[in-house]
């Protein structure tokens, strides 16, 4: 599909969504936006009878698979709405383009201006819903086709099936440390359990409006798991929305829930958590369309990658070392990369979603001029790597990710220690070329660490 194409394709669906939506609501759309990002999402003020309403279409992606499908999404959300958790109501199902539409929920998503004591408070009330949601009856949700476990000792699993069939149906290209950490996890089961609950999954998205949660937001991977998985996922979000210190906060859900907590649950299942943006979007990123926000998933699995490295760190008791990034090069095309990204840095448009486009364009202009800079002494490093580990000089890049791919895949965890400061290695360069020293994309935000004091 080409550019043009594409953007009619967009065009489209605009419309189609918007002719849907008067039918489904029996009303007349004043606005619409759609909402510059990586999926398909509309913002729609519609007049019904008088009054004005705001309205979120939620489509599906179009350059990778949902784990669970978008009807799944929707009617997992119905059924925590019918059960009283506050969540955005869902007004209905739209077929083409596939989409369903909720309501418009107020409030805000972070704490900025928030002081430590409310943010303490909005965080509690968000544990209690937490807890609420999983102490719930499971039949609403098995009724209404909800995903579950083969027996209530799967819950914890079958989520991670899903995941795992996506990467491999869209996999196209060597993925070692994919295949290290799900071998380590295969090799090294969680705690067995008989825990079933409806679990949110991807945890910590709400809303809040400055004292109390307005509502649970993005269930899209919701299903019937373990309730351990919510304790363990949002980890990752605390890098960039801090909810304040995770054993505090175990101990607060185990007060409210009247349930203890499975440390050594919550550990391996964010472990897993750590790879689910590289395991959905590994697809993408090898052959990306022109719907596909490259950097923005680029970022996002440069950072999530190395909190699975870091895990695993701690799993091994591993203190991992600072790495040397190399020092920039200049080459012939090192003008003309930098004419490229201060080019399209100049431009300016007031349409929201071509502001969008021209901003993924620029971070890859800057990720490219990146690694025109240090990109060939970093895939030297690599190899090198590679190359003492498994004995076996590679003759290029895809060589060399198949050998290491193949060291790993016959290794049966004989060299964990190695592989996880070779792969410290690996992607602490990766994530130097996200973009220049200094920028956002280049900086890495580490976790709190589970601790050996926190799992005994």
């Amino acid at each position: 599909m080409t550019t043009e194409t594409w953007a009619d394709a967009v065009r489209g669906d605009d419309e189609r969504v918007i002719a849907w939506l008067e039918a489904e609501l029996g009303g007349t759309v004043q606005t619409w936006e759609r909402q510059p990002r990586w999926r398909p999402m509309w913002f729609v003020e519609i007049d019904r009878a008088g009054e004005s309403e705001t309205v979120v279409v939620r489509g599906e992606r179009s350059d990778c698979p949902l784990v669970f499908p978008l009807d799944h999404e929707m009617r997992f959300q119905a059924v925590l709405e019918q059960q009283g958790i506050p969540v955005p109501h869902v007004y209905g199902w739209c077929d083409e383009p596939r989409a369903y539409a909720m309501s418009a929920v107020p409030g805000r998503p972070d704490f900025s201006g928030v002081d430590d004591a409310t943010r303490t408070s909005i965080v509690d009330d968000y544990l209690h819903v937490l807890a609420r949601i999983h102490a719930l009856p499971i039949e609403p949700f098995v009724e209404a086709g909800i995903v579950r476990g083969r027996s209530p000792a799967d819950a914890g699993l079958v989520g991670t099936r899903r995941f795992d069939r996506v990467f491999r149906s869209t996999k196209v290209r060597p993925d070692p440390l994919m295949e290290f950490v799900l071998g380590w996890l295969r090799r090294h089961p969680m705690p067995e359990s008989r825990r079933e609950a409806p679990v949110v999954w991807d945890s910590g998205q709400f809303h809040h409006d400055g004292e109390r949660i307005v509502a649970v937001m993005d269930v899209e991977i919701g299903h019937l798991g373990d309730p351990m998985m919510d304790l363990a996922a949002w980890r990752m979000r605390d890098t960039v929305i801090p909810y304040g210190d995770f054993a505090t906060l175990y101990r607060r859900y185990e007060e409210i829930s009247g349930t203890p907590v499975d440390l050594a649950a919550i550990q391996w299942h964010h472990l897993f958590f750590t790879l689910t943006n590289q395991l959905s979007f590994h697809g993408p990123l090898a052959a990306p369309v022109p719907a596909t926000d490259y950097m923005t998933y680029a970022h996002w699995v440069s950072e999530t990658n190395l909190h699975a490295v870091e895990t695993m760190a701690e799993y091994l008791e591993i203190d991992l070392d600072d790495v040397d990034i190399p020092d920039p090069t200049v080459s012939p095309v090192t003008a003309p990369h930098e004419h490229l990204s201060s080019s399209l840095r100049s431009i300016h448009v007031d349409d929201p979603y071509a502001k969008y486009q021209i901003r993924i364009a620029f971070r890859l202009a800057r990720h490219l001029e990146r690694f025109d800079q240090i990109g060939a002494e970093v895939m030297e490093l690599d190899r090198a790597d590679v190359e003492a580990l498994t004995g076996a000089r590679s003759a290029d890049w895809n060589d060399c990710e198949t050998q290491l791919e193949r060291f790993v895949l016959t290794d049966d965890g004989a060299h964990d220690r190695q592989l996880v400061e070779l792969f410290n290695r690996r992607w602490r360069r990766y994530k130097a070329l996200m973009g220049p020293v200094g920028s956002a994309m280049a900086e890495h935000h580490p976790m709190q660490p589970f601790g050996r004091s926190l799992l005994g």
